[in-house]
């Protein structure tokens, strides 16, 4: 199971999360990442995290004001990109570009999407891994493999029925050990949270609990 904690804009300590999750890392031997605001990628990659950017757009070098380059998140010690957050989304031929630039830029990717029927068409992108994660329960307190098992396992059918080789994870609601055991159970690879960590008074207690069913 992979656990990639995204920071968004929440008004935490992006290296003391970091550094967090890589002592948890290090202790549990589970994989943990960790993507914070585009201005922080160094230093967070600096802590011995693994490091992701929250978006890269699709484009190349050029005249492209305002945009987030591959490239540059990686220079910057990312080792991979989300792509189509529900807060951030692309129409499909953007993330077909945006993962292509990733790509060329070495990164990994996740592309996210709304449910399992758009699971399965951004599967068809190649990415090396797709994120269900419904809107309605992003930043809630109740994780989408309690709250709809079933979006989770058609998901992970419907990505299974385009390339059996792109892992599936699933976020909106993940805050505790528990939903990551019950994400796994559903045939989830790894999950995706964000406010559990970064909103946490102490980020290391909450990412020990979320390792726990996995050591």
């Amino acid at each position: 199971m992979f656990v990639l904690v995204n920071l968004k804009t929440y008004p935490c300590d992006p290296i003391e999360v970091a550094q967090a999750a890589a002592d948890v890392a290090d202790d549990s031997g589970v994989r943990v990442g960790v993507a914070p605001q585009d201005a922080d990628l160094e230093a967070v990659a600096e802590t011995g995290v693994e490091t992701w950017a929250q978006h890269v757009d699709p484009i190349d070098y050029g005249s492209n004001t305002g945009h987030t380059l591959a490239e540059t998140v990686a220079e910057a010690g990312a080792d991979g990109t989300l792509i189509n957050h529900s807060e951030n989304r692309l129409k499909l031929a953007d993330i077909d570009g945006s993962v292509q630039a990733a790509e060329r830029a070495g990164l990994e990717t996740i592309v996210c999407a709304n449910n399992p029927e758009q699971i399965g068409a951004v599967t068809a992108l190649g990415p090396d891994a797709v994120a269900v994660e419904p809107p309605e329960l992003i930043g809630g307190d109740v994780s989408v493999a309690t709250a709809d098992p079933d979006i989770v396992t058609d998901a992970v059918e419907a990505a299974a029925n385009v390339d059996e080789d792109v892992d599936v994870f699933c976020g909106a609601g993940i805050s505790s050990g528990d939903d990551v055991d019950a994400a796994g159970d559903l045939g989830a690879s790894g999950v995706l949270l964000a406010s559990g960590v970064a909103k946490a008074d102490d980020p290391r207690a909450v990412l020990e609990d979320l390792v726990d069913p996995l050591v």
